[in-house]
């Protein structure tokens, strides 16, 4: 995107570097319609505090060499490179920082025993979930000790967007939607969340309308986007377009906002102007 008019740059900002994040839209049916797992992430922190996200984080790495040695089924590292526009090495780390950052954020663990099963109950991997949150192991190492195959067949490609210029910490983000496989308990169970919940789409959006929680434009365009859907199995069959957006950052009125698809639907509803965070 171009940068909008009135834009400025700090020059202490304008060269910070981006760094490769998975994003995890956790999905399932209620009588609702679609819900969506979400986090409110502690205040504070360096990047988001307060918001109300995704499960998801940068991609360490160990998350790069989390193929050697570790059973995996699914779409190839080739067709997540296709799909992401990156080289294998990338697409690979991508994936496993996806199921990484799910299984230390919430619970989930898109893993199983074998190519074709999942885990049911993730309760007796705790201590090994703590230790990956304290990077005292790497994913990798976690899932071949325990004969554990990562099922990326359960992740499918959802979007791609990248921190503005101008932002003290940037991300190349890679947005997946997955479903919850049976029996196991998404929850909150992390350092990083202060509340999580599920969440329909049109109530996930009244409570950001009303002021209730603060969703960035990334956040909040894949909630809009999801409306469109009918139910899960239409959102996992679909193939959306992967193209990369990168917002611009500009001031308005004297308030800095945020340059994106949908911006205009984005400030109608929002009780909250954009920040610099």
């Amino acid at each position: 995107m171009s940068t909008a008019s009135g834009a400025s740059t700090p020059s202490d900002l304008a060269d910070v570097p981006v760094r490769d994040a998975s994003t995890v839209i956790l999905l399932r049916d209620a009588a609702a319609g679609i819900e969506v797992f979400l986090l409110e992430r502690v205040g504070g922190m360096a990047f988001a505090g307060g918001m109300t996200v995704f499960p998801g984080g940068g991609v360490d790495l160990s998350d790069a060499d989390a193929d050697t040695g570790l059973e995996w089924t699914g779409p190839s590292a080739s067709w997540w490179a296709e799909r992401f526009g990156v080289d294998e090495r990338k697409a690979t780390a991508l994936v496993c920082a996806a199921a990484r950052e799910t299984f230390e954020e919430c619970g989930v663990l898109l893993a199983g025993p074998t190519a074709d099963s999942v885990v049911s109950d993730t309760r007796r991997f705790a201590d090994d979930r703590g230790a990956l949150e304290r990077r005292e192991q790497t994913f990798g190492e976690f899932l071949t000790r325990n004969e554990l195959v990562l099922r990326a067949d359960l992740l499918r490609p959802w979007s791609n967007w990248i921190t503005p210029v101008g932002e003290k910490r940037r991300y190349d983000t890679r947005f997946f939607v997955a479903v919850v496989p049976e029996g196991q308990t998404a929850d909150g169970e992390t350092s990083e969340a202060a509340s999580v919940g599920w969440r329909s789409l049109d109530a996930a959006l009244e409570d950001w309308r009303r002021g209730a929680t603060i969703l960035l434009p990334p956040t909040w365009s894949q909630l809009a986007g999801l409306t469109t859907f009918d139910g899960v199995d239409a959102v996992l069959a679909a193939s959306p377009d992967v193209t990369p957006i990168q917002p611009d950052l500009y001031h308005s009125d004297g308030e800095l906002r945020v340059d994106f698809p949908g911006q205009d639907a984005y400030y109608a509803g929002s009780t909250h102007p954009w920040a610099d965070r």
